[in-house]
């Protein structure tokens, strides 16, 4: 199954910037202090609350690459709520075109290279609600205009009552790794995709299908992909990847292959490269720093050294 896009070749060869680097490890800093999704309505957006406005897929953004406030746009702006931000509120809005507004549109990947990390997780969310709510305006069943779920980010239907919520497509990587050769460090898999940022040396990557459970398909994944078996994988940590399209969550593992002599035979399909790499002799070209694919890289060669 074709695997999550990563981040822009470029940006990821040289490690992206270090302020995109995770807070107090490689995983990002929970709440408090960060961003807290939500969809409260009951109070109406304040001057100061930020402003996150969509223009197709992009977010417009202050001209120094700030977060907007609602007072830098026109008072008469449809608003959606997205959550807070270190206890501010954060809206939403669907704009068909920036060029009467302030500031400059930027893909999620341009911020998320340039922006903390909790900035980046509030402007995938924009992205994801916005382009949910533009593109699940009537009822599949019958046709009619769907009706906000007050408190929800979800809708339902006012004439036969289909309750459509806003739905995650979840996403799995694997770091795999096998005992180096005698007195050398350990070995990880790197692969390279067909498609998106092909010189990059990533991850096994996929979609995780419908009645699957997280762990089954890092083993299917890496099984169709590669071709190897893994002992059991262990639970890494998750990280929402709006680049991959809006609602895309990505679940990170780390596995031992269960043979330590097999050889990856890629698919010819999704992948065109796949080889091992000394834990000390990493190539350059890997994701960017603010992929959960660099922190299950950068976490495996972390504990390595301990």
């Amino acid at each position: 199954m074709t695997g999550p896009a990563l981040g822009s070749a470029s940006a990821a060869a040289h490690g992206g910037p270090a302020s995109a680097t995770p807070p107090g490890g490689f995983l990002p800093a929970t709440p408090p202090g960060g961003f807290l999704p939500g969809a409260d309505r009951s109070r109406p957006p304040a001057a100061g609350d930020l402003a996150l406005p969509v223009t197709g897929a992009k977010v417009l953004t202050s001209s120094a690459g700030g977060l907007l406030r609602v007072a830098d746009l026109p008072a008469d702006t449809d608003w959606v709520p997205l959550g807070t931000l270190e206890g501010t509120p954060a809206w939403a809005t669907d704009v068909s075109t920036a060029d009467e507004l302030p500031g400059r549109a930027r893909g999620w990947a341009a911020l998320a290279g340039e922006v903390p990390e909790p900035h980046a997780t509030l402007a995938g969310r924009a992205l994801a609600v916005v382009t949910w709510r533009r593109t699940h305006r009537w009822c599949g069943a019958c046709r009619a205009e769907l009706a906000d779920v007050p408190g929800e980010s979800s809708r339902r239907c006012p004439d036969c009552g289909l309750y459509v919520p806003m739905q995650l497509s979840a996403a799995v990587l694997v770091a795999i790794t096998r005992p180096g050769p005698a007195g050398q460090p350990d070995e990880l898999l790197l692969v390279r995709h067909a498609t998106g940022p092909t010189g990059l040396w990533a991850l096994v990557a996929g979609f995780v299908e419908a009645g699957e459970a997280l762990e089954a398909a890092a083993h299917r994944e890496v099984r169709e992909e590669v071709g190897l078996s893994l002992d059991p994988p262990t639970y890494f940590g998750s990280q929402p990847w709006a680049l991959s399209g809006p609602g895309v969550l990505l679940a990170g593992f780390t596995a031992t292959a269960a043979d330590p002599h097999a050889e990856p035979v890629v698919d010819g399909r999704e992948l065109t490269e796949a080889r091992w790499f000394g834990l000390d002799a990493l190539p350059a070209e890997l994701p960017p720093a603010y992929s959960i694919s660099r922190w299950l890289i950068d976490a495996t060669v972390t504990a390595r050294r301990h």
